[in-house]
């Protein structure tokens, strides 16, 4: 049953971050399992290289709670559904039920339920929450190069998270105009993941699901360059969070 919270008593909206593929760690009872994979779980399989530390950036300029996991999307990926395809990679995959499913009680299902705990109590507290999910992507994937600096992902249906998405764009096609920011891409905000998981728990009118998608290739370089993005991406989204906590004011008188 979807949760919802009529009782709208503060205009600003609550804020949790996540960050589900912050690093490519194992733990110490899988490593054997990835002892000739340490390549693999440096690539873009086995983590979003650079969102963990976006992620920090944002909760600490925001004030806002951060949930995250070091533990490698191989192992288990938080952003998948139970019975995804790509729940596991490849090794985790082909072992039998019963490892996979101790993997799930001690990994997965703490994790979405502690992001659950959070979105429910920003709603209580707040009326509405925004929910931001922070990941990185690979410049290329098979063959084939994205085309964008920073994707914006959102459910097209949801208003609150179409307007959203389409304030932030146009803030950061202000700040970096040579910039490619896109919505929806490199995938579909309505694609199977954490924030689609939790548009089935709360209403559309409490929960404002957000992915933030940054090229890799930003990331990689790293030095001045990076640190410069990571300070326009942070003052970004307080600019776009404050103006739409005025703009909900507005509305409100």
């Amino acid at each position: 049953m979807a949760f919802a919270q009529p009782d709208r008593r503060q205009q600003r909206p609550g804020l949790v971050i996540s960050c589900e593929h912050g690093g490519n760690q194992i733990p110490a009872q899988y490593r054997e399992l990835f002892s000739d994979q340490q390549a693999l779980l440096d690539s873009h399989c086995g983590f979003d290289a650079g969102a963990l530390c976006i992620a920090k950036d944002f909760a600490k300029s925001c004030a806002a709670p951060l949930l995250s996991s070091t533990t490698s999307r191989l192992l288990v990926d938080l952003n998948r559904s139970i019975g995804h395809r790509r729940l596991h990679g490849k090794t985790i995959a082909e072992l039998p039920p019963t490892p996979r499913q101790q993997i799930l009680r001690q990994y997965y299902q703490p994790y979405r339920e502690q992001v659950e705990r959070l979105v429910r109590q920003a709603v209580l507290e707040h009326g509405q929450v925004l929910h931001l999910s922070v990941h990185s992507f690979t410049p290329e994937l098979e063959g084939k190069v994205r085309n964008a600096d920073i994707g914006l992902l959102y459910d097209p249906c949801r208003v609150g998270e179409l307007a959203f998405c389409a304030r932030w764009q146009a803030d950061l096609h202000n700040c970096l105009p040579h910039f490619q920011i896109r919505r929806n891409y490199p995938y579909a905000g309505k694609n199977d993941g954490l924030t689609t998981w939790l548009r089935r728990q709360f209403l559309a009118d409490v929960y404002i699901g957000i992915e933030l998608e940054i090229n890799q290739k930003h990331i990689v370089k790293a030095g001045r360059r990076w640190n410069a993005l990571r300070k326009v991406l942070t003052a970004s989204l307080c600019r776009v969070l404050v103006n739409s906590c005025l703009e909900n004011t507005h509305t409100s008188q």
